[in-house]
């Protein structure tokens, strides 16, 4: 059997067991993955295409595979054996409570399997009550406190499972899926350092369930963390820590390795989303918009991600493409927490931001943990100079994710808007911790440096080299580099830097205010520097542009060749 199609077998097996736990959403991606798998050529033919009809036929029974070979996109992994299920599973009785928990009915779920102990059925019940508790938890929250406020509901079910759970692991009758819930359960309830142990056996021991390496992800904070896992080899470590790299924001790192599965999973949307939101981090908004194309010519009713798009195109200003985008995922979903930010960020672009605040309060009652749209909804708020509400919104975000730049930098911001530049730094600091390539970062710290109450000239000109480094696209950190070393009387300094700025506009075809201000600098420098020739170059060019730095043009040309004159006569 070729690499590929012991992958093949591996993911086809992993949907009927994920299907059959009701684990929906690692059974989605695992699907996803499948059509994802490159096709062989020998069998590629015009009836037998990516999507090939005979990928449904799926097998019933657990299996131990073979795992010694390596696929293409891979490295070499162990055998992964997964235990047969237990004979005294009351089947009729088990298929009664997967109907009812697909109903959404969790509580008769979980009493119907409530004397089974086959570990399908205490998975099943376990998940079954941890789901009940969380859906009652949301309706607390809102009944005392409303949708999008804080509140200290807590899953009332979390003690029960955790002790039924922890003594089948001390007992060694848990399964990898039990083994699944018992780490969420301890994450939920704040023990992150077994979560982080429980989730490890669990994919150890069943690598195909998404949704556990997706928590194991969650507890990974830093690359310390990452690295500790005793993690063993499969395919579905690479994954793993691609998606992991991602969020740890080594973004380099993580392209490098979605690049590198792509040899197998050239079908793949998932790993084409994925690419495009590493690119979207390296700020390559032209590869993004050419991904996600693509990504909806293929799969035209995909929401997922989309959010993203939205936000490359609002900062490329596209109005009528996310206009379209926003009417696609309005007529597919319009109640998806992607839809609404999609549909926010049109009316923002349109300047109509209580719209677009209106949006964004919709997709966070869907999905009050929804990070991005905690971002979006703050940015809209200082947009409308209501401050506090913006720090609430960004607090909301941190409290998320304390990993996102994009709040931090909001309520350095807020702050800098309202007077208070020694909070706005510290949160600027966070930021470029954070996000040390971003030159929107620097330049605006270097702002905070520089106003009246701090006044840190020093600090600012870091800040402004450093933002300079990282590709400066607005053009700002050469231009106040220049001006802060003026001020600072380090002239022949600010010479460079008004050079480079102008050589920087000469390329872009850039006229303007700072291309007078460079060429008027560089006359009067080079002037009392008696560099005569190219102080009278600026000179002349500066006799292009109307207003005073013409008629001072003028002035210095003449002052000039009165003193070459003057030289030139007998002494």
């Amino acid at each position: 059997m070729s690499p590929k199609d012991t992958v093949r077998t591996e993911l086809r097996t992993a949907i009927q067991q994920l299907n059959d736990r009701c684990l929906y959403t690692a059974t989605k991606w695992a699907a996803e993955q499948l059509v994802g798998i490159e096709q062989d050529p020998a069998k590629a033919t015009p009836s037998n295409t990516r999507f090939q009809r005979g990928s449904s036929s799926i097998r019933r029974r657990y299996k131990t595979y073979d795992m010694s070979t390596t696929p293409t996109a891979g490295v070499s992994y162990v055998s992964t054996p997964v235990h047969e299920e237990a004979d005294f599973l009351d089947n009729d009785l088990y298929l009664l409570a997967k109907s009812y928990f697909e109903c959404r009915e969790y509580k008769r779920s979980a009493h119907v399997l409530r004397d089974q102990t086959g570990s399908k059925a205490v998975f099943l019940r376990c998940y079954a009550l941890y789901l009940a508790g969380e859906r009652r938890k949301e309706e607390e929250a809102i009944e005392l406190e409303g949708p999008l406020s804080k509140s200290e509901a807590v899953n009332r079910e979390l003690s029960s499972i955790e002790r039924e759970l922890s003594t089948l692991r001390k007992n060694g009758t848990i399964d990898p899926f039990g083994l699944y819930i018992y780490g969420l359960v301890l994450k939920e309830k704040g023990n992150e350092n077994l979560a982080r142990t429980v989730l490890v056996d669990s994919v150890n021991s069943y690598p195909w369930n998404w949704s556990a390496w997706s928590e194991l992800q969650s507890l990974c904070t830093t690359v310390d963390l990452l690295s500790s896992l005793n993690l063993s080899n499969h395919w579905m470590k690479e994954f793993f820590l691609a998606s992991a790299y991602q969020e740890l924001r080594m973004h380099s790192q993580s392209l490098a390795k979605y690049e590198h599965l792509q040899s197998t999973f050239a079908f793949s949307n998932y790993i084409q989303a994925q690419i495009a939101k590493a690119q979207y981090s390296l700020r390559d908004f032209e590869s993004v918009e050419i991904i996600f194309e693509e990504l909806l010519r293929t799969d035209p009713y995909r929401v997922e991600d989309m959010d993203m798009y939205s936000n490359v195109l609002y900062a490329k200003e596209s109005f009528a493409t996310l206009s379209c985008l926003a009417h696609k995922v309005f007529m597919t979903d319009k109640y998806r927490p992607e839809s609404c930010c999609i549909i926010g960020n049109y009316y923002s672009l349109k300047g109509q931001h209580e719209k677009s605040v209106m949006y964004f309060r919709r997709a966070l009652k869907l999905n009050k943990n929804y990070l991005s749209a905690w971002t979006l909804m703050g940015h809209e708020y200082v947009e409308m100079k209501n401050t506090p509400a913006a720090v609430d919104a960004y607090r909301r975000a941190v409290d998320i994710n304390p990993c996102d730049y994009r709040a931090w930098y909001g309520l350095g911001q807020a702050y800098e808007m309202m007077g208070m530049p020694y909070y706005a730094l510290h949160y600027f600091r966070k930021s470029v911790y954070l996000q040390p390539e971003d030159y929107r970062l620097w330049i605006a710290m270097a702002q905070c440096y520089e106003t009246e109450q701090l006044h840190m000239v020093e600090e600012a000109i870091k800040c402004y080299t450093r933002a300079a480094a990282c590709n400066d696209r607005e053009a700002i950190a050469l231009h106040q580099l220049a001006k802060l070393h003026v001020e600072l009387g380090r002239l022949d300094e600010a010479a460079e830097y008004y050079k480079r700025d102008m050589e920087r506009m000469e390329a872009e075809e850039r006229e303007g205010p700072n291309m007078v201000e460079a060429l008027l600098f560089l006359a009067t420098h080079c002037k009392a520097q008696k560099k005569f020739e190219e102080a009278e170059m600026y000179c002349t060019r500066l006799l292009d542009y109307t207003g005073p730095e013409k008629e001072t043009a003028k002035d210095l040309l003449r002052n000039m060749r009165i003193g070459q004159s003057a030289e030139h006569l007998p002494s």
